[in-house]
């Protein structure tokens, strides 16, 4: 059995055993980050309808897992209320684990999400992730909107969290959480610092790491969870990577695709979301050297090319690491594009012998 069999957090029985193969990176499965991006000139409709379309082909190709992310305030990203887009997904899919990477918590009460994400399970048990952060994911006057806070950054997720899982367990006095109590999916939790790490370790639980937008934290961070870890709702670390990747025939058209993504960061971080531009709009962007310092800098960790490069690549990442699951995040302006990419990507890593066995 591999691994992340034996830890109780992978796919139910289907796609795998269809295909008799799974991509992965050593031991390392691949899952999928999926952001709904609503490329310039499409609709959200658009986008929602792409993010159902690419869980059913990542499922065909034997990936482990298809998680979703809560923004807002983003024009470019569609998925603001994972609870919604999760439902619909698990409902066109049949094997593949789908989830939140992540749910928010500090933007909800606990006994709602326990209350959505019960229901989840309770509809498609085995099958549903609930992935928690604690950043607003979005800017800070729409965290004011979502926490009603004076201070939006403000949270106390150890608390929270305690609360939610109190709800699952049906230990709340008076309140039971239907169908939350009995029905509570695998839980995660997700960061980009030590703090989730350190409480990920405390907690036994599994971890995942933001590499895609903190990859200077990431070994850091990951060696902090591992060294802390108290077995309780797992008996060993699970350390799962998120990877910003792009894969295409040639290196040179990897990264023409990559170039949307770049300008997409930079109006980003200067205070300007928008929709996802096009490879042309992106191609006939003028840098200033700043910015294209700044962009080349952020997006260094992103692995783009070829499925030879990008297999080198994720396989380089996995080994530095040490990470039990990669989980790729791949954002270019065509839906087809998108749907190829990780195409490609299963093709270039899928090993036979890595398959479930009987």
């Amino acid at each position: 059995m591999t691994p992340w069999r034996e830890r109780g957090w992978g796919a139910t029985k289907g796609s795998a055993e269809i295909l008799g193969r799974l991509p992965s990176v050593g031991s390392a499965p691949l899952s999928v980050l999926d952001l709904a991006p609503v490329s310039t000139g499409a609709t959200v409709g658009d986008a929602l309808g792409n993010s159902l379309d690419l869980a059913q082909h990542v499922e065909r190709l034997g990936y482990l897992r298809h998680w979703v992310a809560e923004h807002h305030n983003m024009p470019g990203i569609a998925s603001s209320a994972p609870a919604v887009l999760i439902a619909h997904l698990a409902g066109v899919t049949t094997t593949i684990r789908v989830g939140s990477g992540g749910v928010m918590l500090p933007n909800h009460q606990p006994l709602v999400i326990a209350e959505q994400f019960g229901m989840l399970e309770a509809l498609h048990p085995g099958r549903i992730d609930l992935g928690i952060g604690r950043a607003p994911g979005t800017d800070p006057i729409t965290a004011h909107a979502l926490r009603r806070a004076a201070d939006p950054s403000s949270d106390d997720l150890p608390a929270q969290l305690a609360e939610l899982l109190a709800f699952f367990h049906g230990t709340v006095a008076r309140i039971t959480a239907v169908p939350g109590a009995g029905n509570m999916p695998a839980i995660w939790l997700l960061g980009s610092s030590d703090f989730s790490a350190r409480l990920a370790a405390e907690l036994g639980m599994p971890f995942s790491f933001a590499h895609h937008f903190m990859p200077q934290n990431t070994e850091a961070a990951l060696e902090i969870y591992r060294c802390n870890f108290k077995p309780s709702t797992l008996d060993k670390p699970y350390a799962k990577i998120g990877v910003a990747v792009i894969c295409a025939h040639t290196d040179e058209h990897a990264r023409w695709l990559h170039g949307p993504a770049k300008l997409s960061f930079l109006r980003l971080r200067s205070g300007r979301p928008s929709t996802f531009p096009s490879p042309d709009e992106a191609a006939a962007y003028e840098y200033t050297p700043d910015q294209h310092t700044f962009v080349e800098s952020w997006t260094a960790s992103h692995v783009v090319g070829s499925p030879e490069t990008v297999r080198a690549g994720l396989l380089e990442l996995q080994k530095r690491t040490s990470a039990d699951e990669l989980m790729l995040t791949t954002n270019v302006y065509d839906h087809g594009d998108r749907l190829r990419s990780y195409e490609l990507v299963a093709e270039a890593l899928a090993d036979p012998a890595s398959g479930p066995s009987s």
